[in-house]
Order: C-alpha cells, then sequence, then structure tokens
C-alpha cells in the first residue's frame, strides 16, 4: 500500500468515498514520555479494523515500544525536543540547554516529515504533539489533524509566568494551522485536562474534544484490588523517587509494589517489590492494583478512572503539564497530589494510605460516550471529505 500513488488535490466525490473507506494515514509520535506512543498506537489499531492503513513515525522510547509492540509499519523520526530533569524533578534550565539545538532539530524533523510523506503519500497526516510534521503536510496539500492535550502552560512551582504565557500564545498560534485540533479527553465539564486548554474566542469548532483514545473491556480485564501500582515516566532523573518506594515496601510487608520503568538504575526486586520493563499490556497489571502512584500524564490518569481506581499523582512542581492534570482529578474526588520535591518515604506512605480510602467516582457512561477512537475516526472521515 505504501507504494500507492495518491493525489491531494481537491477530490472529486468519487475519489472521496473510496479513500475515506480506506485511507492510508501517518501519524507522527512524540516520544517524551510513552501516553503520546500509547493513544496513537490505541487509535492506529482501531483505525485500521475500519479499513484504514496506518503508518507509524516515532522516536527514542517511542520507537523502542512500537517496536516491541510488533507495530509493521513503523519508521524513525528526529526528536524536536529533550526533557531533563535533576533529583527526581524537572528543570527547564537544563531542559531548555539540552534542547539548545531546537532550531536544528525542528529543521530535521521537518525534512523527514517531506521524505516520509513523499515516500507513503498519506491521505491524511496525525501529528501527536510534533510541530514541524504540522508544515511538511501543509506544504504537500495532505490534511493534517493535531493531537494535543495543552496549550496553555503553567506550573505548581510558579515562577517563570512571562515565559510560560509566551509560550502559550506561540503554541495558540501554531494550533491554527492544522485543519483541526483534537484533545482526546472527556468535553467539560469532565475535562481532566482543563487547566492545561484555552480555546481561543471564535475558535471552538476548531477544537474537537473527542474524549481518551484509549481500548479497554472490563470483560478482559477483571478488576481486582491486590498491589500498589506504580509507573511514573521512564527518565533517568526519576530514579530516586522509585528508591523511595523501595523503602516503604522493605517497611510494609503487608504492601505489594508493582514498579514499571523502562530504564536502568531501578531498586533490586525484593518479595514484595518487583520492578518491570517493557510489558506487552500494562493494563493487565494496572487493573489489579488498589491503589495507581503515577506522574499525572493524560492516558494514564484516563486508564485508571476507567478502572475507578484511587490515584497518587507524584508531582513534578516545575512541569507545565502534569500538576493541572492532578488539580483536576483531586478535585473529582479521585486522586491524592503530592509534590515530587517533598515526596520522601513518609509522605508517599501517607498518600497511599489516604488513596486507598478514597471512592473513585463512575465515569463508564461519558466512557461508553466519548469514544476517542469511534470519534477520531470520525474527525477523519470528516476532514477528507471536506478538503481545505
Amino acid at each position: 500500500m505504501a507504494a500507492t500513488s495518491h493525489s491531494h488535490q481537491s477530490p472529486t466525490p468519487e475519489h472521496t468515498d473510496e479513500q475515506t473507506g480506506h485511507p492510508i494515514i501517518l501519524f507522527f509520535v512524540c516520544g517524551e514520555g510513552l501516553g503520546h506512543t500509547s493513544r496513537c498506537l490505541k487509535a492506529a489499531q482501531y483505525c485500521e479494523t475500519q479499513g484504514a492503513v496506518c503508518h507509524l513515525a516515532a522516536y527514542g522510547q517511542s520507537h523502542a515500544f512500537l517496536t516491541k509492540a510488533g507495530w509493521p509499519r513503523l519508521r524513525n523520526t528526529p526528536r524536536e525536543v529533550t526533557l531533563a530533569g535533576n533529583g527526581g524533578l524537572f528543570c527547564i534550565r537544563k531542559t531548555l540547554w539540552d534542547s539548545k539545538s531546537v532550531p536544528r532539530d525542528l529543521t530535521r524533523s521537518y525534512r523527514q516529515a517531506r521524505t516520509l510523506i513523499a515516500d507513503i503519500q498519506p491521505d491524511i497526516v496525525i501529528a501527536d504533539t510534533m510541530y514541524a510534521p504540522v508544515e511538511a503536510a501543509r506544504r504537500d496539500d495532505v490534511p493534517v489533524l493535531f493531537i494535543t492535550n495543552q496549550n496553555r502552560f503553567s506550573t505548581l512551582a510558579g515562577g517563570g509566568e512571562n515565559g510560560w504565557a509566551a509560550l502559550s500564545r506561540l503554541v495558540s498560534w501554531y494550533l491554527t494551522l492544522p485543519d483541526r485540533v483534537i484533545i482526546p479527553d472527556f468535553a467539560p465539564p469532565a475535562t481532566v485536562s482543563n487547566y492545561n486548554i484555552a480555546i481561543p474566542p471564535g475558535r471552538e469548532e476548531h477544537y474537537r474534544f473527542i474524549g481518551p483514545l484509549i481500548d479497554i473491556s472490563r470483560d478482559t480485564y477483571p478488576c481486582t484490588e491486590k498491589t500498589i501500582f506504580a509507573s511514573f515516566g521512564g527518565e533517568p532523573f526519576k530514579i530516586p523517587l522509585y528508591r523511595h518506594l523501595a523503602e516503604i515496601a522493605g517497611r510494609r510487608r503487608d504492601l505489594s509494589f508493582e514498579v514499571f520503568a523502562q530504564m536502568p538504575g531501578l531498586p533490586e526486586t525484593t518479595e514484595n517489590f518487583h520492578t518491570h520493563g517493557y510489558v506487552p499490556d500494562l493494563l493487565s497489571h494496572l487493573c489489579c492494583a488498589e491503589v495507581a502512584i503515577l506522574h499525572g500524564g493524560l492516558t494514564t490518569l484516563h486508564e485508571a478512572l476507567f478502572f475507578g481506581k484511587p490515584v497518587v499523582m507524584v508531582i513534578d512542581p516545575h512541569h507545565p503539564e502534569q500538576g493541572n492534570n492532578a488539580r483536576a482529578i483531586t478535585g473529582m474526588g479521585a486522586g491524592v497530589m503530592i509534590r515530587g520535591d517533598e515526596a520522601d518515604t513518609e509522605r508517599l506512605e501517607e498518600a497511599i494510605e489516604e488513596a486507598r480510602k478514597l471512592s473513585v467516582p463512575d465515569f463508564s457512561p461519558r466512557y461508553a460516550t466519548e469514544n476517542g477512537r469511534v470519534l477520531l475516526w470520525n474527525e477523519i472521515q470528516e476532514t477528507l471529505r471536506h478538503p481545505r
């Protein structure tokens, strides 16, 4: 299929009917955290059940994950930004220093996107928080959707407000370029990323809330309550936080910890502290959790809500997204938030006990009506039927 040639001029009605049923879709996946990867994989899997042919382009941990998952049409794409930290916390200065080559990296990303578009000849491009592919698709007159859950930036720690405000304005402007902006979250008032989204006046139709991009069946995953599930990022600077959990496990034999992170240096596995790298199905472990310890990423929070699991969110106060997601979750009564710079063994243990007492609201009606995979497919078809 990749060798099939497709025109991206305004199609005739007959051409539209043929392509909207069996489009070739090219996903560009951000590799900073596996939430982007997971939701794009679920979206691509569903689109293929509808007759589409999906190609995924990714880098770093995302590419490694998709390789292990066995996705058959996978390409490499350059990184656009590098996240860095210190002592278990995100550090904007180190991130900026490590990302000083962003202009060069964006240029590389743009060139690679143009190359992949020319090679694959997609009917539509979907960029999940990857910016250069949007302009590449526009340059080649290919319809493009942009998946994101953030265009407004702020941190729990405060500081740098002018810089974050400038970034918010820049990103909001850039989001005028794709055909549509897809928000993989519940519509208001149940939006988990509520504090991270600000839709500009007059642009309401340009932004589409489609619901979480997940694929879970309660029949497939029986919900039991046995373990303390922990997965809050695979960056090396998170190692100290995992060590705190190992200390808790050492003195709490009544708790069984299952820890998931793809990085070297994790604490040793013990009788009640088990570490895992890649697993083919993380949800089979999450469904067995009594409490889930997370970092506030949107995808995993949606999965925890689906299973009705209370969460402890170890929030990096300097991270411009996750703390805001955690604010929404605590407001729903579904979790406990603690700052990563205050997360010693005592505070983590207290938070786990607080979370064990919570009763998570039932979101099953929303998951039934706001099925992100189905609604994304509808957006793809609508975009192809009505080219810009």
